[in-house]
């Protein structure tokens, strides 16, 4: 298997093996006229595999979306074919429009136009509530 290197942009590495589609789509890598490289069910040490998305373009990227998806997620910084930064993800604090409350009596049910806003309220379970209802989203592995 032969991937070109990446001038400028994005590796997107250590993905949980099967969520690079679902990150591809997230960041819409399909509306892009540059190369993307989606590798799944790459030989890893410390997982045994993963996934891997390599973008040749620097766009902007929402890693509150990447680290939402899986925060074991690294992200490498590519310029004049060099790693120059390696960003860690985390679970974010906030997300906005990454999910929907499932409470049919939420706001944001009949007020189409809002934001889907939950905030992290259990770190180590992985459980937002919404900003509205205080509705549980157990972040689905």
């Amino acid at each position: 298997m032969n991937i070109d290197s990446i001038k400028n942009g994005y590796v997107i590495d250590h993905i949980k093996a099967g969520r690079a589609m679902r990150i591809y789509e997230l960041l819409h890598l399909n509306d892009l006229d540059c190369q993307v490289a989606i590798i799944t069910n790459a030989k890893s040490k410390k997982t045994g595999t993963k996934d891997i998305i390599k973008i040749d373009r620097d766009i902007p990227i929402n890693l509150d979306a990447l680290g939402f998806i899986d925060h074991n997620t690294t992200v490498n910084i590519v310029k004049n074919d060099k790693i120059v930064e390696k960003k860690k993800l985390s679970l974010p604090e906030k997300i906005v429009n990454l999910a929907t409350c499932s409470n049919p009596r939420c706001i944001t049910s009949s007020e189409k136009t809002l934001d889907q806003i939950f905030i992290l309220t259990d770190k180590e379970n992985e459980v937002y509530r919404c900003k509205y209802c205080e509705m549980s989203l157990k972040k689905k592995q």
